[in-house]
């Protein structure tokens, strides 16, 4: 008899194991975070948002930003290196050593300063007089045209060669402007404002091209931010402000918008 109740105890003693390991399986299976790569330029790291981390010195990086809120919404470990005034070089030379085999997503938004769009946005914002806005337009749609995408190339090629299995999101540019300049101490004309947009919408094109060349996914936030671009309602892009780097650059709502577009594309 002891023999004939040995076994339906030993059966129940590894029904309870198996059950056992079934139910623990994936739980730990759920705690293990995804790793999450944020590379780019002040698009990137929140710069408009008027708060940053101490630690992130000069390249302004904040918590408000759509790297961080997205770390949050998919509880990511997050390596956010993205830093302010960012171009191309910059994110190869010095942001790519985040990346590694093991990561399963990076979002990269970079191009508007290769672009020079600080420094053509400084020379339009003056009065025609003292501007040469078209110029500066015009050699900014230049490198974009011309210079850009074999750049863009080179770096994908290598976030990808580096990040092999990795979820890869390129992040565009909204238009800035809405067709009215509301801010004192600008004075945007209409033609350049609708050049400027212009602008925004042929580096997304080729921002787009290359990342289809790449095999990557692109986010292109301009409808999203149609009525909310400087001087909308509300305002999702800051106009001038003090101090100045934080002009014409999303708020903490347009971050917010960031995050809601790019976190579709990784989750």
């Amino acid at each position: 008899m002891r023999l004939l109740h040995g076994r339906p105890r030993a059966a129940l003693l590894l029904s309870a194991a198996v059950i056992t390991t079934a139910f623990l399986t994936p739980a730990t299976a759920a705690a293990a975070a995804p790793d999450y790569v944020a590379l780019g330029d002040s698009y990137a790291s929140g710069v408009g948002t008027r708060s940053y981390t101490s630690e992130s010195g000069s390249c302004q990086r904040s918590l408000a930003a759509y790297p961080s809120l997205i770390k949050n919404r998919i509880a990511a470990n997050l390596s956010f290196v993205a830093c302010s005034g960012a171009r191309v070089s910059d994110v190869t030379n010095n942001q790519l050593g985040a990346l590694n085999s093991g990561i399963e997503f990076v979002t990269l938004q970079v191009g508007g300063n290769d672009a020079g769009f600080s420094s053509v946005i400084t020379e339009c914002a003056k009065p025609a007089w003292m501007s040469n806005c078209d110029s500066a337009i015009n050699n900014a749609q230049n490198v974009i045209n011309n210079t850009l995408p074999a750049r863009l190339d080179g770096l994908y090629a290598t976030v990808r060669s580096r990040a092999s299995v990795a979820k890869v999101v390129i992040v565009g540019y909204p238009r800035l402007f809405n067709g009215t300049d509301c801010n004192a101490g600008t004075w945007f004309s209409s033609s350049e404002m609708t050049r400027l947009n212009q602008t925004a919408d042929l580096l997304n094109s080729k921002l787009l091209s290359r990342a289809n060349a790449a095999g990557f996914t692109f986010v292109n936030p301009t409808s999203a931010y149609i009525g909310h671009a400087v001087c909308g309602s509300p305002e999702w892009i800051n106009g001038l402000s003090n101090p100045i780097s934080e002009s014409y650059h999303p708020n903490t709502t347009g971050q917010t918008a960031y995050a809601n577009m790019v976190d579709d594309h990784l989750t």
